[in-house]
């Protein structure tokens, strides 16, 4: 399949997946002519599209491509290719309605921007696991921030008295919470992952060219594991909960789409 038509039709089932999920959120039970099952497979089949369109682009002869649309893209992929596993066990698919249309921008932006090859080297398998663990704490996380703004307008509803709407339709608060705790562990556990296999593989984590990044992802580090003993220790939820967890992806967030962002699109290196 062509390039460019696989990525237009990865979009379209991208939108179509996040659309209709949005109208079986906003109509509750009424039916919306796709049951939950058929529109995580078309979630799914935008995913593999999406797969096969940013493999050969990723994973190149002479190592990872990771340059900043590139890597957009692919935790993009990577954070609903999560998502869509996850609804197969766990009510979280309303989480596709922000996430699918952002895997779809991110296709278009690397079509209209196609981002400078960064190539980490064939030989760096060490170097590839510390990227692989990265970014997989990066996807859960983000969707674990996701869980958290969707539980912060449901706790918003419920504490307005305002329960109904599209509120009937999302699992009860104590649901919600615990799926963001699972969540949160989840990725705590590969953020850890990823800084140990960052001072295992890399030659200095803290030298000049990655000491934000490493400095930011520690900070990241540091709030999710107050965060996870508040919750152990104290019971934190609700609103704390979700201050935190906001808190400890934004320097997440930071610590690798900031530096590439200003080292690549602002200082061209």
């Amino acid at each position: 399949m062509n390039a460019q038509l696989a990525a237009i039709l990865a979009i379209t089932l991208y939108l179509l997946a996040g659309s209709l999920l949005t109208l079986r959120l906003v109509r509750g039970n009424i039916e919306t002519g796709c049951d939950r099952n058929q529109i995580i497979l078309i979630g799914l089949a935008a995913i593999v599209i999406h797969t096969a369109m940013l493999y050969p682009t990723i994973m190149t002869g002479s190592g990872l491509n990771l340059g900043f649309f590139y890597a957009v893209s692919l935790i993009a992929l990577t954070t609903a290719l999560l998502l869509v596993l996850a609804s197969f066990f766990e009510p979280v698919e309303n989480l596709g309605i922000p996430v699918f249309p952002l895997a779809a921008l991110s296709i278009v932006l690397l079509l209209i921007y196609p981002a400078r090859e960064m190539i980490t080297g064939a030989e760096h398998w060490q170097l590839d696991t510390h990227i692989l663990t990265s970014l997989l704490a990066y996807s859960v996380l983000g969707l674990a921030v996701i869980q958290a703004i969707l539980l912060a307008i449901q706790d918003h509803h419920l504490h307005n008295r305002q329960p109904g709407g599209f509120i009937r339709a999302l699992p009860p608060l104590q649901v919600m919470e615990a799926l963001l705790f699972q969540m949160i562990t989840a990725g705590y556990v590969l953020l850890t992952l990823s800084l140990v296999t960052g001072v295992l593989f890399l030659e200095d984590i803290f030298a000049q060219h990655l000491v934000h990044k490493t400095v930011l992802s520690i900070i990241a580090w540091i709030v999710f594991g107050i965060l996870l003993w508040g919750r152990w220790r104290f019971g934190w939820r609700g609103r704390v909960a979700i201050r935190w967890t906001i808190g400890g992806f934004i320097f997440l967030m930071l610590a690798y789409f900031g530096s590439k962002f200003v080292l690549e699109l602002v200082l061209n290196r």
